[in-house]
């Protein structure tokens, strides 16, 4: 007969795994831009084994990004599973190895480590988080889930290519940060498409909507995954390439925009105004859409900039995304109610702001200093008032314990 787990009697930042991944992608998502600006400005020089620009992209898809995928796989798959979740030493021991990655990261600004221990350390996380889910899914036969494994070791190998470029090994020029930003996409559109929906028809209904979005995935759907999977895996392997093949991508990425577009017209985000913690996942999911459209673009004239498309992705898809998902997920798991208070909405605002800006900047050809300047200041104050709101909500125990 199984017995029931033990009580939890540790650190409660250690209790679940948002906690400390959510304010680790909080901190360093305010901290990584900052020192890209310095970098930028010339106030860090040195030998390196990462040049600025590089550094910048690994630090923000496999550190930021990383540390909110991580706390989100750790606190969905008890949910998703019925299992008990990760916390105390293990789930330490998973902060002290993406702290780690962070601080080879760090040195590589100013020194040349050896690039096979930099991408060994950093790849540890995803390849650590891909075997717990793996363990956890098919202990309780959840086999539904054991897909989301999949975005987490093409980020393990695309992480590991990232440094190895870096380490002027023959892979193909920027293969590693086309491949983990692919994953990344991927992964918001398959977890989107189960939890906005849902969440909006839970909400629409309980305000006594007869019009709600579908209960279940239907052909616009299966259309708008295979179409933006398929063309973000093509230009990750083509992007630098000419022909049909490129071309092809291109067109698959603009289908995958009107298809995304519908998919994402059927979940009926304009409903949820009243409420802006339901509704920022919406504009998230639209950034995807404008996101495939621009890089489907990019690859069929030069009239748009690549640099358009990929911020249209990082900072409005992924930003925004981060910040819905997080501030959700610290909401309903603290036991507090789900309504985005006015420095939430803030947090929204600035986030959205700098995309803008930045799309602006590399419109008028990346070298507006103003508007860059004017994107990194909105995306740190963003992330910065984000982590202080919640640092008090990460640190004490869910309210039904103190009530």
């Amino acid at each position: 007969m199984a017995t029931a787990p033990r009580p939890y009697a540790g650190p409660v930042l250690l209790a679940e795994g948002f906690r400390p991944f959510f304010l680790a992608a909080a901190v360093w998502a305010a901290v990584a831009l900052g020192l890209w600006v310095a970098l930028l400005s010339g106030a860090i020089v040195g030998p390196r084994a990462l040049d600025p620009l590089a550094w910048h992209i690994h630090e923000m898809l496999f550190g930021f990004v990383m540390a909110g995928v991580a706390g989100f796989i750790l606190t969905a798959i008890p949910n998703w599973t019925g299992r008990p979740p990760l916390r105390g030493t293990p789930l330490a021991a998973l902060v002290v190895l993406w702290l780690a990655a962070r601080l080879l990261a760090l040195a590589a600004l100013v020194s040349t480590p050896p690039a096979i221990l930099v991408g060994a350390v950093d790849a540890g996380l995803p390849l650590a988080l891909a075997a717990y889910a793996a363990r956890q899914v098919m202990a309780a036969r959840n086999w539904r889930n054991l897909v989301m494994t999949g975005p987490l070791l093409i980020l393990a190998v695309a992480d590991g290519l990232t440094v190895a470029e870096a380490g002027d090994v023959a892979v193909p020029n920027g293969l590693g940060w086309r491949l983990g930003l692919a994953a990344i996409i991927i992964l918001i559109s398959a977890i989107g498409g189960r939890i906005i929906p849902a969440f909006t028809r839970n909400w629409l209904m309980k305000r006594g909507a007869t019009a709600l979005p579908p209960a279940s995935p239907g052909l616009v759907d299966r259309l708008a995954l295979a179409s933006l999977h398929t063309g973000l895996l093509a230009w990750a392997f083509l992007a630098n390439g000419h022909g049909p093949g490129t071309a092809l991508a291109g067109c698959l990425l603009l289908l995958a925009g009107a298809a995304n577009l519908a998919r994402l017209a059927r979940w009926r985000g304009w409903t949820t105004l009243a409420e802006p913690l339901l509704s920022i996942l919406h504009l998230g999911y639209l950034w995807v859409v404008a996101g495939a459209a621009l890089l489907g673009g990019t690859l069929l004239t030069s009239a748009v900039p690549m640099a358009t498309a990929i911020h249209a992705l990082t900072a409005g898809s992924i930003g925004t995304m981060m910040l819905a998902v997080m501030s959700r997920a610290t909401l309903g798991h603290t036991g507090r109610p789900l309504t985005a208070d006015r420095a939430t909405v803030g947090v929204y605002l600035l986030v959205n702001g700098a995309t803008l800006s930045r799309i602006a900047a590399s419109l008028m050809g990346g070298t507006h200093l103003s508007l860059l300047t004017l994107s990194a200041l909105l995306w740190v104050t963003a992330f910065t008032l984000f982590a202080a709101r919640n640092l008090p909500y990460w640190r004490r125990p869910r309210l039904e314990r103190i009530l």
